[in-house]
């Protein structure tokens, strides 16, 4: 068998890349760093320089999917035009997200909730939750969202759009796309101001 090499660029981001797609396919106890090495054509050692072992690949898995959904979620509130336009954008970001990544999401919010999560991991979520938050805050400034607890009014609004993302998994795009109107059109009744 030859020798691989040590060696391989940025082995780092070829290992993610490869762990979320082997995530998607065959789930999170199939995930082997032994494999990934392979995958890669590096040394079986090789990964140790980056993750400890598969429980640090992991978190490092959804410390990534945080911060790929936090940039998508920051970006489509950039643009948007009025209180609901925001809301709903950052619903179809969120929904999008979690239809092209299912595993991905289901890994972040698992690893969330581990008693042992990262500091790291816990500014990545609470860095998505501001970019809920902070959106809350400027519709309630703006007078188009009612007062109260803005964080309470984001918590509503993310449980909303991940329960729906729960109960619409494998459903056609476009019954998705109706669903999610509907519903960000009953949440923004519900949060408006009286």
């Amino acid at each position: 068998m030859p020798d691989r090499p040590y060696h391989h660029g940025d082995l780092r981001a070829a290992l993610l890349a490869s762990a979320e797609r082997a995530l998607a396919e065959r789930g999170p106890a199939a995930l082997s760093l032994r494999e990934l090495a392979r995958e890669a054509g590096v040394s079986h050692a090789a990964p140790s320089r980056h993750f400890k072992d598969k429980q640090a690949l992991l978190d490092a898995l959804a410390l990534t999917g945080f911060e790929r959904l936090t940039e998508r979620l920051e970006r489509a509130a950039e643009g948007a035009d009025g209180t609901l336009a925001n809301l709903v954008g950052l619903a179809r970001t969120y929904v999008g997200f979690a239809v092209e990544h299912p595993a991905l999401l289901d890994l972040m919010y698992t690893r969330k909730h581990d008693p042992d999560v990262s500091e790291q991991l816990v500014a990545a979520v609470e860095r998505m939750l501001d970019s809920v938050v902070n959106p809350i805050r400027r519709g309630q400034a703006a007078g188009e969202i009612a007062e109260g607890d803005p964080f309470a009014i984001a918590m509503t609004v993310a449980a909303t759009l991940h329960g729906f993302v729960t109960f619409k998994a494998g459903a056609d795009p476009a019954d998705v796309e109706t669903r999610l109107s509907d519903v960000m059109g009953v949440l923004h009744d519900g949060i408006a101001p009286r």
